[in-house]
């Protein structure tokens, strides 16, 4: 049986066409050898998997081949090529910088570069994680670095360019790689898969491609994972289940669940996924992203954005034409300010579900208001036909409601306000002001009415405004109607606290005094003032209410940084010290 060689070793780019997703550099490095300008030294940095060893070999053997091919790539039939294929070239030199990061390491180095090459015009020194030498090896590694000899050329690869010293920073031409992205890791899959035989869905391949991150190794790995677990057929449910990843159709649901506003769906959903062994902040972080992803598929512009297949593609594409932008944004909020508080929440699945309910309400709450403002005023028609009779003993009222008649006018007449009369009463008659029911059509006598005898009829008039009459308040109603403005904050707020456990003072019969501890509460109670103003002058019935903001300032704390401090300090506190070291004759140390 044949030894079995990975797919990342077998299917490696051989010439600089066969590189994916790297054009930029490919054709960079192509042209200055066209043009033979090449630089002493050269720096490949980026992400894992990207092909930054790839390309600084395939750099190395077409500049030294002998029989370039039109378009400047490698023969690989000259002897420069074939002792780089068979891995016996003496004229490249791949040097591992996690291990070899000494001064003696670079010493060696530097004595090896003035060998000049046996094939070909150039000696290429390939150092790969050039950021793990060490400071000294840096030192010694810069003089060779900035003149080496003409046939030597220097090629460095990292994942962490920062760590790299700028002096060798400076030496270096630097080139950025790509993370590769979703749609050229596909193909590339696809074309391994057509090689080896395999059968493969294109959307399993996407999540391949999105669960590698941008690197073509780690895609690679995981296809030959794949393979060993699904056989030559590998199908999108195989993907899920081996690479144990959260199914899209999870995240349709619940966004389903939220438009609903079925909030024990949604929980049974998230159960679901946390009996599975997924973790929680997995699951907040890929809500957000597949919120994200709703969001683009909107819009025709944005759709490009969307690194899906094409059949996940038309499901977001009918789920976006369900939401809102308005839902987007704000589910939006939600879910990444979950995702910041994750880690510093005492009970993360709590956390989670709180998101959850609030996410189910957001359309709750926007059809409420929907229909609320849909809904006409209610008419109501109130007609008593039989006189109603007050009696005591010292006195008899009789007291007769009015008939209301609608008719229908042509044009809206202004507010008309009659002011009730009340035929006098003696004075041992005591009127009932606690409020009395009425039953669906009736009118409460608690109130005043007109005791005219004469019916008269009134053209039915929009309700006026309520009239606040600036009737006098305690320090209790402050209190109260103080409290229960704090019920109205959100429980997330910043001052929901601060409300619920500051007593304002009143300083005048109108103007009361709130207390606080640094200029921050300062700040946010000013931002608030026009809704506390509102909510007092409705709830006190007073519209002349006023409120002034007290910052506390806090006193300095006298720090004893001396010997002589501190005994002067705790002499202070207590007088008996002083009497005590002059009597025994101690001196302060």
């Amino acid at each position: 049986m044949d030894n079995f060689i990975v797919s990342a070793r077998k299917y490696r780019p051989s010439t600089f066409n066969s590189v994916v997703g790297q054009s930029s550099l490919t054709t960079t490095l192509k042209n200055a050898i066209k043009s033979n300008h090449l630089a002493h030294a050269y720096l490949f940095c980026g992400p894992r998997g990207v092909g930054k060893t790839t390309c600084a070999r395939i750099f190395a053997k077409t500049i030294n081949c002998q029989n370039l091919t039109a378009d400047f790539e490698a023969c690989n039939e000259c002897e420069s090529c074939v002792s780089f294929n068979e891995q016996r070239s003496y004229n490249i030199h791949e040097l591992d910088a996690a291990s070899n990061n000494g001064v003696d390491d670079i010493r060696s180095l530097t004595d090896q570069v003035r060998i000049p090459p046996q094939i070909g015009k150039y000696s290429v020194y390939i150092i790969d994680e050039v950021h793990m030498l060490s400071q000294g090896a840096f030192n010694a590694f810069l003089k060779t670095l900035e003149e080496p000899p003409a046939h030597a050329i220097f090629i460095l690869a990292t994942t962490e360019k920062h760590k790299i010293i700028p002096t060798i920073l400076s030496r270096c031409q630097i080139y950025d790689l790509n993370r590769i992205t979703v749609s050229d890791t596909v193909k590339h899959l696809q074309m391994v898969a057509e090689k080896e035989g395999v059968t493969v869905d294109a959307n399993a391949l996407n999540v391949v491609a999105q669960k590698s991150d941008g690197g073509m190794r780690d895609a690679l790995s995981i296809f030959d994972q794949l393979v060993s677990f699904c056989g030559n057929n590998i199908t999108y449910q195989g993907v899920i289940d081996n690479l144990n990843v959260l199914d899209y159709e999870y995240y349709f649901r619940l966004v389903e669940a939220f438009l609903k506003n079925d909030v024990s769906q949604s929980l049974l959903i998230f159960n679901e996924i946390l009996n599975k062994g997924f973790d929680a902040h997995h699951f907040i972080t890929g809500l957000s992203s597949h919120l994200r992803d709703v969001l683009v598929s909107k819009d025709p512009q944005t759709i490009s954005l969307l690194e899906v297949g094409a059949d996940i593609g038309e499901r977001y594409k009918t789920q976006a034409q369900l939401c809102t932008p308005d839902f987007l944004f704000q589910a939006l909020k939600i879910s990444n300010d979950c995702d910041i508080d994750y880690r510093q929440s005492k009970n993360k699945r709590l956390l989670v579900e709180l998101a959850l309910i609030r996410l189910c309400q957001l359309t709750d709450e926007k059809k409420k208001s929907i229909l609320a403002d849909e809904q006409p005023a209610p008419i109501q028609k109130l007609t008593i036909t039989a006189p109603v009779h007050t009696e005591s003993k010292a006195a008899q009222v009789v007291v007769t409601p009015t008939v209301v008649h609608h008719q229908q006018t042509p044009t809206p007449q202004p507010p008309h306000i009659e002011r009730p009369t009340i035929t006098a009463r003696p004075k041992d008659v005591v009127a009932d002001t606690k409020p009395t029911f009425q039953r669906p059509g009736s009118i409460s006598i608690s109130a005043p009415i007109n005791t005219s005898t004469e019916q008269t009829t009134h053209t039915e008039t929009p309700v006026a405004p309520k009239v606040l009459q600036n009737l006098p308040f305690t320090h209790d109603d402050l209190i109260r109607a103080w409290q229960q403005f704090a019920e109205t904050i959100p429980e997330l707020g910043r001052m929901v606290s601060f409300f619920r456990s500051s007593i304002p003072q009143m300083t005048t019969d109108t103007t009361f005094e709130v207390t606080v501890s640094n200029t921050l509460q300062e700040k946010e109670l000013k931002r608030l003032l026009a809704d506390i103003m509102e909510f007092m002058h409705t709830k006190l019935e007073n519209s002349s209410v006023k409120m002034s903001v007290k910052v506390m300032e806090e006193t300095a704390v006298q720090r004893a940084n001396t010997p002589e401090e501190r005994y002067r300090i705790m002499a202070e506190q207590n007088p008996a010290l002083d009497i005590l070291k002059n009597g025994l004759q101690l001196e302060i140390d």
